[in-house]
């Protein structure tokens, strides 16, 4: 085919009598590459024309495949038009470069193929998860999974079948690959451990993209955005993204909240001990009010019992799960259960009961007849001493006009033993 191309162009080249070679040839080759460029943007456009009129149609698979196929359609029509011209310029020019003019067509052609078949994956990926294009879409995890394992099956398959066109051996190639790999494998066991824990959490699938999950064991809180072969992202949820590698998840405790068919409300409720007579009455209506609510689900466990004296309070013990499992919707729910349940303790003339201490004082009603006749002597006593100190002022009283007398006064008050009076005028003399 080559030959007979190259006849009908020395046939063309010939007409051009009047130029050298050398220009002759390069107004060929600008020929071919100006027709490549041209067959691209008609192809290019046919298939964008054809995409267009599919897309119509209720077939989904014709539209992946037009636009999977689009890019590199185009990309094969430049690749065989530069060939051409390599192989014009080839013909009347000895250069090693266009020696490798057939190995490079096989190796191009062959990465358009995969460049390809990795457009049609992406497109079949983004068509089975689709809500809109699929009925039943498909878990998003396992499909990633899948997709990511089928293009590395090709990028493989692409380099071994690009490696055997430049000459190689093959099986040359996967021994040094397995004698190499074990080096690789001790040099990078720690990406090693990520890969198949990022493999364990895909078959195993204990969570997925968009689900909320937690660690006891770790401090890793929030929602999953993307699950890699090396490490997971998690958006927590003050919107910090979190880095995990996936080797944590095959030695750590994973929960997830997003699986949970019910959330619970436990709570307990105190009550005064004044409105005990009303304790049966309150724990019925309750629990009635429990079992006609539409957002309680009435399958589940349903608890509403008088649970304990408390110090300071009669309690009641609430426990019922919701239907909705979505937080803020939760507590909403959350928020009328409560709300209903004061309506209904403040229906029976009931408060609900807070911290309170209760404090006696002494009541003299219930005290023994020995203290009472100790405190009235005691009383007595206290009013004797009273009279007494009055008297001693009435007797000092003229001797406050002189100072002398004054401290006469008070040696004589000391000489008769009153100790009190001694301390005040050694204070005074200080």
């Amino acid at each position: 085919m080559i030959g007979e191309m190259m006849s009908t162009l020395n046939g063309w080249i010939a007409n051009f009598g009047v130029l050298s070679e050398a220009w002759r040839v390069s107004i060929v080759v600008f020929a071919l590459v100006l027709g490549t460029a041209t067959v691209a943007y008609l192809a290019s456009h046919i298939i964008g024309a054809l995409e267009n009129k599919f897309s119509k149609t209720n077939n989904i698979w014709d539209d992946a495949l037009l636009h999977a196929t689009r890019a590199p359609v185009v990309a094969f029509v430049w690749l065989q038009g530069i060939y051409w011209a390599a192989e014009v310029a080839h013909y009347y020019s000895s250069a090693e470069v266009f020696k490798a003019n057939g190995i490079l067509l096989q190796v191009g052609f062959i990465f358009i193929f995969v460049w390809a078949l990795l457009r049609m994956i992406k497109q079949l990926e983004n068509i089975v998860v689709s809500p809109v294009k699929m009925k039943k879409p498909m878990d998003y995890t396992t499909v990633n999974a899948i997709s990511k394992l089928s293009r590395a099956v090709v990028i493989i398959t692409a380099v071994l079948i690009s490696l055997q066109s430049l000459g190689y051996s093959l099986s040359g190639v996967l021994a040094f690959g397995g004698v190499g790999g074990i080096a690789v494998g001790f040099a990078a066991k720690d990406l090693l451990a990520n890969f198949f824990g990022g493999f364990i959490v895909h078959l195993d699938r204990p969570f997925k993209v968009g689900d909320w999950i937690r660690s006891p064991d770790r401090k890793i809180e929030g929602t999953v955005e993307h699950i890699g072969w090396r490490v997971t992202t998690i958006r927590t949820f003050d919107k910090r993204p979190l880095y995990v590698p996936n080797a944590t998840f095959t030695t750590i405790a994973v929960e997830n909240p997003s699986r949970m068919t019910n959330r619970r409300i436990s709570e307990t409720i105190g009550i005064r001990y004044a409105d005990v007579s009303q304790m049966e009455a309150i724990v019925a209506d309750i629990r009635s009010m429990f079992e006609k609510h539409e957002d309680i689900d009435s399958k589940q466990t349903l608890i509403v019992n008088f649970l304990a004296f408390s110090h300071s309070s009669l309690d009641i013990m609430v426990y019922a799960f919701t239907k909705t499992t979505q937080w803020v919707r939760f507590h909403e729910v959350k928020q009328d259960v409560l709300l209903k349940i004061s309506d209904i303790i403040e229906g029976y003339g009931g408060q609900v009961a807070f911290p309170t201490q209760t404090i006696h004082f002494g009541d003299e009603a219930r005290l023994p007849e020995k203290d009472r006749e100790r405190d009235a002597q005691a009383e007595g006593e206290d009013a004797k001493a009273e009279n007494s100190d009055k008297q001693a002022d009435a007797r000092r009283a003229p001797h406050n006009q002189n100072p002398g007398k004054r401290d006469r006064s008070r040696r004589q008050d000391t000489q008769a033993g009153d100790e009190g009076e001694q301390s005040l005028g050694d204070g005074e003399g200080d």
